[in-house]
């Protein structure tokens, strides 16, 4: 895997639509109120951390964006264009935005090699040993060609973690949703999941990433999020956010979670 860059690639310009559009977007969980009236914009080659309490709507955040979740209200736009509700556009979209999770779901049975061609064949039509070509060198991109034909459960949890990368950027997607993605690892092998993160950020990828690591946030972020209580509270680029949060929530926050 190629070194993280010191600075973003170009990002497109302020004039040219988001790359995602929330407006005025509502979720319940029955009497749970855990999105509240979100807007919430992301430029193409934007990384865009959320940071927050838990219980705060991060996660759902995340998945109302690939409609894991629907919405009760509100609109979301990607590339122009509202969510599906099913079918194939909504398969279309899914394979456009990219999404990693806590957990690696990874599939046991198949090798990391077959697990990372299986959604560019079956999804996209892609020949096979074209997309065989294509997930060993994102395998070694990530820094685990070495692994491609073990089982997952061969993998440590970081080897597993950097897999399922591979599998989402193996759709080439658009945009890639990260939720708590090392939040299920020993601490040792956080910051190799990290690495790649930061190394897709520097090359540009479009990256909504919900996480507590703050040091990954003020390090990779163009700007920060931090919610509280299903709402938007603040958007700063990292240094504004942590030098010089804006409301008391965050202040709160901040000071419990870089006082560790």
């Amino acid at each position: 895997m190629s070194a993280p860059s010191a600075a973003h690639a170009p990002r497109a310009s302020a004039s040219e639509a988001p790359l995602i559009a929330m407006h005025g977007v509502n979720k319940w969980f029955g009497s749970l109120h855990v999105l509240r009236d979100v807007d919430l914009d992301v430029s193409r080659g934007e990384v865009v951390v959320v940071v927050g309490p838990s219980g705060s709507g991060k996660s759902t955040l995340c998945r109302v964006i690939n409609r894991l979740e629907p919405i009760d209200s509100g609109d979301i736009h990607v590339d122009g264009r509202p969510l599906p509700v099913e079918g194939r556009a909504l398969a279309r979209l899914r394979a456009e935005v990219g999404m990693v999770f806590q957990q690696f779901n990874l599939f046991a049975h198949m090798s990391v090699l077959d697990n990372v061609t299986l959604g560019p064949v079956k999804v996209r039509g892609v020949p096979r040993e074209q997309a065989r070509r294509r997930a060993r060198e994102l395998l070694g991109r990530v820094g685990i060609a070495d692994q491609a034909d073990k089982m997952p459960a061969r993998l440590s949890g970081g080897q597993q973690q950097r897999a399922a990368i591979a599998r989402a950027l193996a759709m080439d997607p658009k945009v890639l949703l990260f939720d708590e993605p090392t939040s299920a690892l020993d601490p040792e092998m956080i910051n190799e999941v990290l690495d790649v993160m930061t190394a897709l950020a520097g090359e540009g990828m479009t990256m909504v990433v919900v996480t507590h690591e703050m040091g990954f946030a003020r390090r990779a972020a163009d700007r920060v999020v931090f919610m509280a209580d299903g709402q938007l509270l603040e958007q700063a680029p990292p240094a504004e956010f942590f030098d010089h949060p804006r409301t008391d929530r965050a202040r709160d926050f901040l000071s419990k979670v870089l006082a560790h």
